[in-house]
């Protein structure tokens, strides 16, 4: 079982001047850390983001995961984080035949942010199908709203600077089994995949949250990574909640005060 609370590394300490009415006030602020990470496969590099240097190890093997670079996580040998430059390098070593498709599908691509989608070369590969859940397992109303509750306790990063989005995996009865956590959402996603897939969690029946809105990626994201429901504090884009009908996961946002909101497979919920 994963270990529910990362590391903490991802904040760093800046000199910054508040001005209010009764004058100047210099300050030592904590925010969080932001750097350049680029995914190398096989010694090619695939894709460049911004994240929070923590817990990368999670991030490399999740994104493999979660964008469809490999097909399983047994196909990823070895994952090491080195520094380069003002950023850091997570060098993969992946099965050959994967390699090969990455290769075919990487042509003239530069390269990837945060966003989730930039550098994607064609439509098709943007909207690509995702996996489609094949039981109907059902996700009570009440796991959703405990694992919503629990979630900001395990954001230690969060803490320390208040910029930091957090995804967590929770099991059928609600309980928070992982939180990884990052500046971008899509970033934290990845990590909380790459946690799961290298501790070999079973996911049937477990969800996902997250403390953001929740686009189309989030939900491609959660059904690679095996999730019966994706549940936001915030709200849903259209496209997320087709591609979570298409999914046949639930999809569930305004987790917050007492009450929910079903958007995408409402039967799922279990009141």
């Amino acid at each position: 079982m994963p270990d529910s609370a990362p590391t903490t590394h991802g904040s760093v300490h800046r000199t910054a001047r508040r001005l209010t009415s009764a004058g100047v006030e210099m300050r030592d602020e904590v925010v969080v850390e932001e750097t350049a990470v680029a995914l190398v496969y096989n010694g090619v590099s695939h894709a460049v983001m911004m994240a929070t240097p923590c817990d990368l190890e999670d991030l490399g093997r999740g994104f493999s995961i979660t964008e469809r670079i490999v097909e399983k996580a047994s196909e990823i040998y070895d994952v090491e984080v080195e520094p380069a430059g003002r950023g850091f390098e997570v060098r993969l070593e992946i099965a050959s035949q994967r390699m090969a498709v990455l290769q075919q599908k990487r042509r003239s691509m530069a390269g990837r942010t945060g966003c989730g989608l930039c550098g994607v070369e064609s439509l098709a590969e943007a909207l690509r199908p995702v996996p489609v859940a094949q039981t109907g397992v059902q996700v009570s109303r009440r796991a959703i709203e405990r694992a919503m509750a629990a979630l900001p306790g395990h954001q230690a990063i969060n803490r320390q600077n208040g910029a930091t989005h957090a995804a967590g995996w929770a099991d059928a009865e609600g309980n928070l089994i992982a939180v990884r956590e990052d500046v971008g959402r899509h970033n934290a996603l990845d990590k909380l995949a790459g946690a799961l897939a290298k501790a070999g969690t079973e996911t049937k029946g477990g969800f996902v949250v997250v403390t953001s809105r929740c686009s189309y990626e989030m939900v491609q994201k959660a059904a690679a990574a095996g999730a019966a429901a994706i549940a936001a504090v915030s709200a849903p884009t259209s496209l997320a909640i087709e591609t979570a009908e298409q999914a046949n996961i639930a999809l569930v946002a305004f987790v917050r005060e007492g009450r929910l909101t079903a958007y995408a497979n409402p039967d799922r919920i279990a009141p």
